[in-house]
């Protein structure tokens, strides 16, 4: 019972993302429709399903270097780039996460300081707790090196407080490496294994959105697999029994910020 003037009891902390407080946020950068799909589905699931924020900026939708199938076909740009914008759409609402098209154009995808400005606007919009981008070396396509670039400099420039632009600075979001297409010739290195188990199956619907690269769903559900075993052989004794874990790997460019080692 309460007297007078005698405070009320407090109340107890909003979940993230309710009361005020917002919930994390995950910005991908990715030079492509399908990319963000292949390399990082899992991770954007997982942070979708916690009730996170994840925002994709896909720079262009891969009409040029990645649609042989509907070139194939007879189709014209225009058309193309509608099939890549839709299945990428479609991806993306399966996962969980908002996409926004730059239409940048690819092979090449040329960075500009138009495009890197509306990439700082991005970041500056979502607030970005994590970033995910592609890694800075890959021989066989050389737009996903371009994205790279530009996500690490929009990454520097929204940190700067003199840099004109609208929104407010962000602070040093840690960014990952998703996994290229052929790691061993990108000087790719495993060096975080995402569990992705629990989502595993809502990024296979995803994958099966982008008709485009039908040829890469095997692909890239064999490539879980074996992350996956890997993932197994350094979480403890290997006891050898079988498991369908499945995963996704990623590179840290910067140093992991920590008070244990773990």
């Amino acid at each position: 019972m309460t007297h007078g003037n005698a405070p009320a009891a407090p109340e107890p902390p909003a979940p993230p993302g309710q009361g005020g407080r917002p919930s994390r946020s995950t910005l991908v950068v990715t030079a492509h429709a399908g990319d963000f799909v292949w390399r990082a589905g899992g991770a954007i699931a997982l942070a979708a399903s916690r009730g996170e924020k994840v925002t994709v900026a896909c720079l262009t939708f891969g009409e040029r270097g990645e649609s042989a199938k509907a070139w194939r076909e007879g189709r014209k740009l225009d058309e193309i780039k509608a099939i890549r914008r839709e299945e990428a759409e479609e991806a993306a609402a399966t996962l969980g996460a908002a996409v926004r098209f730059f239409d940048a154009g690819d092979y090449p995808l040329t960075a500009t300081a138009e495009l890197t400005d509306r990439l700082v606007t991005v970041y500056r919009e979502t607030q970005p707790d994590v970033v995910l981008t592609h890694p800075t070396e890959d021989p066989y396509n050389c737009d996903h090196p371009a994205a790279n670039r530009m996500a690490l400099e929009a990454r520097i420039l929204a940190q700067a407080i003199g840099y004109p632009g609208e929104g407010e600075i962000i602070g040093a979001p840690p960014v990952f490496y998703f996994e290229p297409h052929q790691p061993e010739m990108s000087g790719f290195r495993p060096e975080v294994l995402l569990d992705i188990t629990e989502v595993w199956e809502t990024k296979r619907k995803a994958m099966e959105c982008l008709g485009a690269q039908q040829h890469l769903w095997d692909y890239y559900t064999d490539l879980a697999v074996r992350r996956g075993v890997q993932l197994k052989r350094n979480a403890g004794p290997n006891l050898g029994l079988a498991h369908r874990t499945r995963a996704e790997a990623y590179m840290r460019p910067f140093p992991q910020i920590a008070k244990e080692l773990a």
